[in-house]
C-alpha cells in the first residue's frame, strides 16, 4: 500500500483537461478507470498548492494558481471543480523524494450521487438514554449552575454532531508518549511511510489523517486536521479490505513539551471514536499517561486499544512479564480487559519496527471497524463517564420527602403559634358563661358581679401585652418552618437541599400575619354562643324558681303587715323551694352544659387549626412539596441515564 494524493470522494471531484503529460496527469476516460502512473516522485493534484521542482514540461503548469486539475469526463462532458483536495503535504514528499522504489499513483474520480454517506444512527436504549440527559439538563438549569452541567451539555452536543455524520467510519487515534513509536506503528498500518519518523523530539508536530474509504471528509473537518496532513493509502486489488471505514490519526505526543501539542492531543481524543495507546517498556508505567489519560478514560476501555511496542528490545520472556505487569497497572487504573469474551480494553504487544505483531493488531482493529459500533459505544461511554460524576447531584442514600408525622408536626406548631388551644378552652369558657347567665339564680349573678367590682388586682397573673404575644408568635412561626425545612431536606444532595430550604423560607415570608387575619376570621363567632334545645325549659325553671322565692317573701311581708292570714307554712314552704331549686336548678344547667360547651370548644379550636393548617400548606408546604417533585422527577430521568430502572 502506498500514500497517494485524492481527494474525498463523496464531497468533492476533480476536474482536468488536455492531454496526459509527463508528469502523471491523465485523462478520465468513459469508464473513469486507471490512470497511467507518473515518474518517481510525481504527485496528484493536491500536491500543486506547494510546486516541488521535477523535469519535464508539466512543472511550469504545477503552480501555486494552479491548485485543481483539471478532468474531463468522457460519458457526460460535464465539468465539476474540487473545493478541498486530499494532500501529501511536505512530510509525505519527503519521504517519496528518498525513497528509490516506483511509487505507483492512482487516481479515482466519482460524482457525489454514487458514494451516499449513510449518518450514524443510535440504538434505541442510547437515544433513551441522550433523551433522558438532555432532559435531566433542562430540568437543572434552574438549580445548578452552568459550569457544572457543561460536561453534560458537551456529551449532548457531540452525540448530536457524531449523528449527523458517516456511520461506515470510525475514526481512530494513535496516542502515546514521546519515543513510544506511534508513527511507526501508523506506517506499518497503512503499510507505506506516511507519517515522519525519527530521533528528533517531538517527531510529529500537527495530527495527520488517513482514510482508507470514501467519505471521510466530514468527520475529519470536524477533527480539524487540515487538507495537506490528510493521506489515502493505495487503493488496489491487492488491499487489505479489512481496514475499509477505518480513519486512522497520529497524535503528537501527549507529553510533549510544547504545549499546542498537548492540545491537539486532549482536543482529538475527546472527539475521535476509538484511541490506540502505544506504550515502550521503558515509559508504560509513567504517572502521566496513567493518572491524566487512563485513569479517567476508565469507562472508555471498550473503544480502547493498549499496545506495548517495541517489544523486540526485550529479551526473553521480558515482553510477557512487562505485558503482564502492565495488564495489572491498567487494573488498578479501573479500565476493563477485554480477556475471555469480556467487553473492554484489548491489550497486545507487537514492534512496529519489525512487524511482530502487526498482523494481530491488524485482525483485531478490522473486526473492531466492520462492527461499525465504536462511535456508538464511545458516545455510551461518556454519558456514562457524565452520569458518574453528576452522582452526587442526584443521589442519596435516604428516602427524602415529607413525612405525615412531619407535616402534622408542623400544623400543630402553626396551630399553637396562633393559640388554636387557647381559642379553643375560651370557646368553652364563654359557653359556660352564657349557660350561667340564662340559668343561674339572680341573686347568684348579682353576688358575683359584686365580687368582681370589689376584687383588688393583687394577686392575678400579669396580662401579657400585645407585643409581646405577637414576638413570641413570630418565632413560633419561624421554628416551625425551620424545622419543617430540615427534615425535608435531609439527606437530598446539597443543591436540592438548598432550593427545598429557599423555598420553605420564601413561603414563611408574611407567614405569621396571614395567621393572625385567619384567627381573627376564624376564632370565635360574634355574637352568643349557640344554645341547645333544653335551654328554654331551664331558663323557665330558674325563673319559676325565682317567682316562688317572690311569692313565698311577698307573702310573708303581707301576713307581717297584716294584710293577709297569719300562715307561715305555705310561704315558707315556697321560700324554700325557690331557693333551694334555684342554685339546684343552675347546677344542672351547668353539668348538662359542659358537653355542648367542649364540642363548642372544639369546634372552636378545629376550625382554627385547619386555617392554620391550610394556611401553612398553600404557603410552605406545597412549595417545598413542588421542589421535593422536581427532584424525584430528576432523579427518574438520572436513572434513565445510567440505564437503570426507577424505584
Amino acid at each position: 500500500m502506498t500514500a497517494v494524493t485524492d481527494q474525498d470522494q463523496t464531497e468533492h471531484s476533480a476536474r482536468t483537461e488536455g492531454p496526459v503529460p509527463a508528469d502523471g496527469r491523465t485523462t478520465d476516460g468513459a469508464a473513469g478507470g486507471e490512470r497511467t502512473p507518473g515518474p518517481e516522485g510525481a504527485a496528484g493534484p493536491g500536491d500543486a498548492r506547494e510546486p516541488v521542482a521535477r523535469p519535464g514540461p508539466a512543472h511550469a503548469r504545477a503552480t501555486h494558481g494552479d491548485r485543481h486539475a483539471r478532468v474531463r469526463d468522457g460519458d457526460a462532458g460535464s465539468l465539476s471543480e474540487s473545493d478541498g483536495a486530499w494532500d501529501d503535504g511536505l512530510i509525505a514528499r519527503r519521504v517519496n523524494e528518498n525513497t528509490t522504489e516506483h511509487v505507483p499513483v492512482r487516481v479515482e474520480t466519482r460524482t457525489l450521487s454514487s458514494l451516499p454517506v449513510t449518518p450514524l444512527v443510535y440504538d434505541g436504549p442510547l437515544r433513551a438514554r441522550l433523551d433522558a440527559l438532555r432532559e435531566l439538563v433542562g430540568l437543572s438549569r434552574t438549580r445548578l449552575d452552568s459550569r457544572t452541567l457543561a460536561e453534560a451539555g458537551s456529551v449532548l452536543d457531540e452525540a448530536q454532531a457524531r449523528r449527523r455524520l458517516s456511520g461506515q467510519h470510525t475514526v481512530v487515534a494513535i496516542a502515546g508518549a514521546t519515543g513510544s513509536g506511534k508513527s511507526q506503528l501508523f506506517n506499518a498500518l497503512a503499510g507505506v511511510n506516511i507519517s515522519e519518523t525519527g530521533v528528533r523530539r517531538p517527531t510529529t508536530a500537527a495530527p495527520i489523517a488517513c482514510s482508507w474509504s470514501d467519505g471521510a471528509a466530514s468527520l475529519i473537518d470536524r477533527l480539524g486536521i487540515p487538507g495537506r496532513l490528510r493521506r489515502r493509502p493505495v487503493q488496489g486489488p491487492d488491499a487489505d479490505p479489512q481496514l475499509r471505514g477505518l480513519v486512522l490519526v497520529d497524535l503528537p505526543d501527549h507529553d510533549s513539551a510544547a504545549v499546542q501539542h498537548r492540545e491537539h492531543v486532549d482536543r482529538i481524543l475527546g472527539l475521535v471514536d476509538a484511541v490506540i495507546w502505544v506504550v515502550d517498556p521503558e515509559k508504560y508505567a509513567d504517572a502521566v499517561l496513567h493518572e491524566r489519560y487512563l485513569r479517567p478514560m476508565a469507562g472508555h476501555a471498550e473503544v480502547m486499544f493498549v499496545v506495548l511496542n517495541q517489544i523486540d528490545r526485550l529479551p526473553g520472556e521480558a515482553a510477557d512479564q512487562v505485558l503482564d505487569d502492565l495488564r495489572r497497572l491498567l487494573d488498578e487504573d479501573g479500565v476493563a480487559l477485554g480477556e475471555h469474551g469480556e467487553p473492554g480494553a484489548t491489550v497486545l504487544a507487537l514492534s512496529a519496527l519489525t512487524g511482530d505483531g502487526i498482523a494481530e493488531l491488524r485482525e483485531a482493529l478490522g473486526q473492531f471497524v466492520a462492527e461499525r459500533g465504536a462511535a456508538a459505544r464511545r458516545i455510551s461511554a461518556d454519558v456514562d463517564v457524565a452520569a458518574h460524576r453528576l452522582r452526587p447531584l442526584y443521589v442519596t442514600r435516604r428516602r427524602a420527602g415529607l413525612t405525615e408525622e412531619a407535616r402534622e408536626e408542623f400544623a400543630a406548631r402553626l396551630a399553637d403559634a396562633v393559640g388554636a388551644t387557647a381559642a379553643g378552652e375560651a370557646a368553652e369558657r364563654a359557653w359556660l358563661r352564657n349557660a350561667g347567665r340564662a340559668c343561674g339564680t339572680p341573686w347568684l349573678r348579682l353576688w358575683r358581679w359584686y365580687q368582681d367590682r370589689r376584687e383588688p388586682p393583687t394577686g392575678r397573673l400579669p396580662v401579657r401585652a400585645q407585643p409581646d404575644e405577637e414576638a413570641t408568635a413570630r418565632q413560633r412561626v419561624e421554628q416551625a418552618v425551620r424545622t419543617v425545612a430540615d427534615r425535608a431536606s435531609a439527606g437530598l444532595p446539597v443543591p436540592w437541599a438548598q432550593a427545598v430550604r429557599e423555598a420553605a423560607v420564601r413561603g414563611a415570608q408574611g407567614l405569621p400575619e396571614a395567621l393572625d387575619e385567619l384567627a381573627a376570621r376564624a376564632g370565635l363567632p360574634p355574637g352568643r354562643p349557640p344554645r341547645p334545645g333544653w335551654w328554654p325549659a331551664a331558663v323557665l325553671v330558674q325563673a319559676s324558681m325565682t317567682i316562688l322565692q317572690v311569692v313565698g317573701g311577698l307573702w310573708l311581708v303581707g301576713q307581717i303587715i297584716g294584710v293577709m292570714a297569719p300562715n307561715l307554712g305555705v310561704p315558707v314552704l315556697l321560700m324554700i323551694a325557690g331557693i333551694v331549686g334555684g342554685p339546684l336548678v343552675e347546677w344542672s344547667c351547668r353539668i348538662a352544659a359542659r358537653g355542648p360547651a367542649r364540642r363548642y370548644g372544639q369546634e372552636a379550636e378545629r376550625r382554627l387549626r385547619e386555617a392554620a393548617a391550610g394556611c401553612g400548606r398553600a404557603r410552605v408546604l406545597d412549595p417545598v412539596a413542588a421542589e421535593l417533585l422536581r427532584y424525584r422527577e430528576v432523579r427518574e430521568q438520572y436513572a434513565r441515564v445510567r440505564g437503570v430502572g426507577t424505584r
